[in-house]
């Protein structure tokens, strides 16, 4: 059993030990998969199929989820009320998948329950990357990165300290194509030698061999919604990820 060090009040006394960070939960996990919970997907299509998010949630937990990704954005059905239902139910840590632009939505980010936000690179000048990645460190929660292009990792500061996630769909079409998880693959060798300890692929991930082809080229996590959500067993679609990176045929 591994210890943490005790997390001190603004008095300096010790309390309860610090949970580990969104980062380090996701290095740790032999599943580093980012589950996420998404009423609808960039369609409109209803997602949650009459299951509530604690359902949703618990069956996360069963599959051995180290994180989940709870989607507050309007394009999906989101609202900052699932973020502290969903902090209400797990231990996990959360990472906010919104279009956060400004320092006082990452402390907000935080009060609901947060342990990481997302900064979309693509929106963000190398100034604003620099303030917000500033500012989610500041306040304990994990930047999670995410990019497009080679060209905007170079606007990522203390990447050593982020995880980096390639976005497989077009943000500009608001993530209404199919996805090219060519991108992910193109973009593997720049990420990891920002010094990210996660690289990360992220949506369009269509299945559990898709999964495992991504980790196996060497990814350290991956961020899935839509096809764990329509699996209706995220432990079965775990366990044939398991099975198709150790060489065996998915049944």
């Amino acid at each position: 059993m591994t210890t943490s060090e005790p997390v001190r009040d603004s008095h300096g006394t010790a309390g309860c030990c610090a949970p580990p960070s969104f980062l380090d939960a996701l290095l740790a996990s032999p599943t580093p998969v980012v589950m996420e919970v998404k009423r609808r997907d960039a369609h409109g299509y209803d997602l949650l199929g009459g299951r509530t998010p604690a359902a949703i949630v618990a069956a996360y937990e069963s599959a051995g989820a180290p994180c989940i990704s709870v989607v507050t954005g309007r394009w999906f059905g989101g609202s900052p009320a699932l973020l502290r239902d969903v902090a209400s139910m797990t231990d996990l840590p959360l990472l906010q998948k919104d279009f956060i632009t400004r320092k006082d939505q990452i402390r907000t980010a935080k009060e609901w329950g947060a342990s990481a936000v997302l900064l979309t690179a693509a929106l963000l000048p190398a100034s604003s990357m620099h303030t917000l990645v500033t500012e989610a460190l500041s306040v304990g929660l994990t930047p999670f990165v995410e990019v497009t292009e080679e060209a905007e990792l170079e606007r990522i500061s203390q990447p050593e300290r982020c995880v980096i996630a390639v976005n497989n769909k077009d943000i500009k079409a608001r993530e209404r194509d199919r996805g090219d998880l060519g991108r992910s693959m193109g973009l593997l060798a720049a990420v990891r030698a920002t010094g990210t300890r996660c690289p990360v692929s992220a949506s369009a991930i269509d299945g559990p061999a898709s999964a495992a082809r991504l980790l196996d080229a060497g990814f350290g996590g991956l961020l899935v919604g839509a096809s764990l959500l329509r699996s209706g067993s995220p432990s079965t679609w775990v366990a044939e990820m398991a099975s198709a990176r150790a060489g065996r045929e998915v049944r």
